[in-house]
């Protein structure tokens, strides 16, 4: 069984996904941090880079944002044919002034602004909109064929003409009608987006959509994971998640108010979360893995440590590379760590052994809502992959 709590500090909350009182995702909503992802905007393009195929727009920030050639072409071309882009030229489809309905993607850094794109993604409670295209697809973890194929009949069914959708997990087993409630109200909303940036008053930049609070996010992906209970410390944030819970209509789910008090040391959750902050993670068997995070990527150490083995060294080695990714995809989805991804396991001989840990780590990846890709080992020997953040863009 799983349990939410939410607890509110100072400067901001913190969130902790709790599954048979361990641990499982944590994460920080910092009042400080401005985050801008999934925010549609109508922004005027400000300059035009054709030696970068890629053009700057004001959306009324600090920073102006950025938009590659690919994110202005229609998403089904960029599909069907990858390079096309380098057969266009971006000042043939936008010029400095234009009017541009946008959605950021990634949120802008110490030193870049923000990633936009005319790609829109709206989501809902069973599906992620697409406007404008035709793309129809499900989540990779629905895995029953008969499933898979009720969802897209229904979908073809009831998705009209100019819109593709992705098929959400949380869809599975929901009756025609609960999924054909969901999609008219995203495609209400988006029509009420769509409409505003075409009215003479709206000037640019201005903001059309503010997207959903991460507590949304988190309360309309996880309705229906069996979450028993939510426990919240703020009046405020109490009163939000008890209006989300009321507009999923989810009754199931107790939620319980404990003001201004440390849930997180009340429920032991804070020594955990002290944990997932360590650089090094022992393993049973005696080895250890380290993470280090860089700009460009986090690396991942996996050592034999303490563990010296009964048998041949190639056992050994599996025995602890084996531990090593259980352990690993527990800390990608309890840190949300995103991004590149790069695991050097200890040198394994056999194909068969990379080949099942592999395996193993695909396994252990279905109990991570995220979107991951394990690209395979390298000639050095390095495991590479990727894995999409939960919170804060691409």
């Amino acid at each position: 069984m799983k349990e939410i709590f939410i607890n509110r500090r100072e400067n901001g909350s913190e969130i902790a996904l709790v599954e048979n009182g361990n641990l499982v995702e944590k994460y920080d909503d910092n009042d400080e941090t401005k985050t801008l992802t999934g925010k549609i905007y109508l922004g005027q393009v400000e300059n035009v880079l054709q030696g970068m195929q890629s053009a700057f727009i004001d959306i009324g920030e600090e920073k102006n944002t950025f938009i590659h050639l690919k994110d202005l072409l229609p998403k089904v071309n960029v599909v069907k044919d990858k390079e096309l882009e380098q057969k266009l030229n971006i000042k043939k489809l936008v010029k400095k002034g234009d009017k541009i309905l946008i959605q950021v993607k990634r949120d802008a850094t110490n030193i870049k602004g923000a990633k936009v794109s005319t790609h829109i993604n709206i989501p809902s409670r069973y599906f992620v909109l697409m406007p404008n295209t035709d793309i129809k697809t499900i989540s990779q973890k629905i895995t029953n064929k008969e499933e898979i194929d009720r969802l897209n009949n229904i979908l073809e069914k009831i998705l009209p003409k100019n819109f593709g959708a992705i098929i959400r997990t949380s869809a599975e087993n929901k009756t025609k009608e609960e999924l054909e409630k969901d999609l008219t109200s995203v495609i209400e909303l988006w029509k009420k987006i769509e409409k505003a940036a075409k009215e003479d008053r709206c000037k640019a930049p201005s903001v059309l959509y503010e997207g959903q609070t991460f507590i949304q996010k988190l309360l309309i992906d996880l309705a229906d994971s069996d979450i028993y209970k939510i426990t919240v410390n703020d009046k405020k944030i109490f009163e939000e998640v008890k209006n989300e819970l009321n507009d999923l209509g989810e009754n199931s789910i107790e939620l319980e108010l404990k003001e201004n008090e440390n849930i997180l040391k009340t429920y032991d959750i804070e020594e955990q979360i002290q944990k997932s902050k360590q650089r090094k993670i022992w393993l049973k068997c005696g080895g250890f893995i380290t993470i280090d995070k860089t700009e460009a990527l986090t690396a991942i150490d996996v050592n034999s440590g303490k563990y010296i083995g009964t048998k041949s060294l190639e056992q050994t080695v599996f025995k602890v590379n084996k531990e090593a990714s259980i352990e690993i995809a527990k800390q990608l989805r309890l840190r949300d760590i995103g991004g590149i991804i790069i695991i050097d396991y200890i040198d394994m001989e056999s194909e068969e052994h990379k080949k099942e840990i592999i395996e193993i780590l695909e396994e252990n990846f279905k109990k991570d809502r995220s979107k991951t890709q394990i690209v395979g080992f390298s000639k050095l020997n390095l495991l590479e992959m990727t894995r999409k953040h939960m919170k804060g863009g691409e």
